[in-house]
């Protein structure tokens, strides 16, 4: 049976359900963080050559959010959704059997393709429900639920590592793709709204280009891109920092990790709270003020030659509560404007952030000399890029329409 979409508005299995299609890409991220030195070792690879596996992923996930977003708008949130578990299932099972590092590379990209269904039909669904700051108050509590899944992963992916070996995160990937699948055929209704357009490319070009000429869409999503900088250098290279050159095990590594998740949580829930009195904008500002003096001051610990991991750890833990102000209002404030075209702009705004989540990881394979100062770089130029971004190119806004 499935429920009816204005039975369930405001409920909170819709959040949780939401909220887990949201954090599918940290699960598939952050479970897998812990197994990297194990699959070198197994297979007698450099760290650079697995850390290819991270960036695979991020090319999946930018590749499927193109995809799902328009497919979703055309054949409904349930079919995108139900589609791209199926692959997810698929490619884990891969994973699980695969044979050499450069069939895990191949096997995470298809998990990335597959899995980036559920942010993309996730986001469509609150935009097809709600609006402004009522969307941003639904989008800032799946942050709760989506922060839980970066601090359980990594310790999940550490337990079956102790357990099983590498090869068992795969498998729990398989069980989530197939546990989501049902709870989402039993309890989610369709909230995409009719008519539904056909997919042409030269209609769906036009509409990207539509999106990205308009600064409604542009701003607040440039600005979210570069505090996500900062959370993408921590991912991809957070396990070689705290286990390979500041002497964490795998399980005090999964310990550190979810400390820094719990700063996203905190955010998330200050903000779902504080976003319907204070705004959109203002809310975005504060977050985004508060990402640039915690990236500044991991910069400068990690440049002034600090090894422990606390100088680590805490000040990204304050990075992450200033990005949970700043990532559910920049992505209200980029879908409100588009309403018959919610799935491709979320498909858009996705692709965007995981573009970038590859060319971070990339960057800093390359740039790691065995220290934190790479990521460190990365989160305080993502800090500072986003202040300029969003007080340089909003004042002539304010300008032209006068203040508030």
């Amino acid at each position: 049976m499935t429920f009816a979409a204005t039975s369930a508005h405001g409920t909170l299995w819709l959040t949780v359900l939401l909220g887990l299609l949201l954090g599918l890409t940290p699960l598939g991220t952050d479970s897998f963080l812990p197994a990297m030195p194990a699959i070198a070792q197994g297979f007698d690879a450099p760290a650079g050559a697995v850390q290819l596996a991270v960036t695979s992923f991020f090319l999946g996930v930018a590749a499927g959010q193109l995809a799902w977003g328009p497919l979703s708008d055309r054949y409904g949130r349930r079919a995108a959704l139900f589609a791209g578990l199926g692959l997810f299932l698929a490619a884990s099972l891969g994973c699980a059997l695969a044979g050499s590092v450069p069939q895990v590379v191949a096997m995470r990209f298809g998990q990335g393709l597959g899995l980036s269904c559920g942010p993309v039909v996730a986001r469509g669904v609150t935009r097809d429900l709600y609006e402004r700051e009522r969307a941003a108050s639904l989008l800032a509590r799946m942050m709760v639920v989506f922060g839980v899944v970066p601090i359980l992963a990594p310790l999940a992916g550490a337990a079956m590592l102790a357990m099983s070996g590498w090869r068992a995160i795969f498998w729990l990937h398989a069980a989530v793709a197939v546990s989501l699948g049902t709870w989402a055929a039993l309890r989610l209704a369709e909230t995409a709204p009719r008519p539904r357009p056909a997919i042409h490319p030269a209609r769906l070009a036009a509409t990207y280009a539509a999106l990205i000429a308009d600064r409604r869409f542009v701003l607040p999503v440039a600005a979210m891109l570069c505090t996500q900088a900062g959370i993408y250098a921590f991912v991809a290279n957070s396990a070689f920092v705290l286990v390979g050159s500041m002497g964490l095990s795998a399980t005090q590594y999964s310990a550190a990790f979810a400390f820094v998740m719990l700063g996203q949580i905190a955010g998330a829930q200050a903000s779902s709270r504080l976003v319907l009195g204070r705004g959109i904008a203002r809310l975005m500002r504060i977050g985004i003020v508060l990402a640039c003096g915690f990236g500044l001051l991991l910069g400068a610990l990690a440049w002034a030659g600090a090894t422990h991991w606390i100088a680590l750890v805490l000040p990204m833990a304050g990075y992450m509560f200033a990005t949970s102000f700043v990532i559910p209002t920049a992505t209200a404030a980029a879908l409100s404007p588009f309403p018959a075209m919610a799935g491709t702009a979320s498909s858009l705004i996705g692709a965007a952030q995981f573009l970038l989540g590859a060319a971070v990881s990339t960057g800093l394979a390359a740039a790691f000399d065995g220290t934190a100062r790479p990521l460190a770089a990365v989160a305080a130029l993502g800090g500072v890029c986003a202040a300029l971004i969003h007080f340089a190119l909003s004042q002539p806004r304010r300008e032209a329409h006068g203040p508030g």
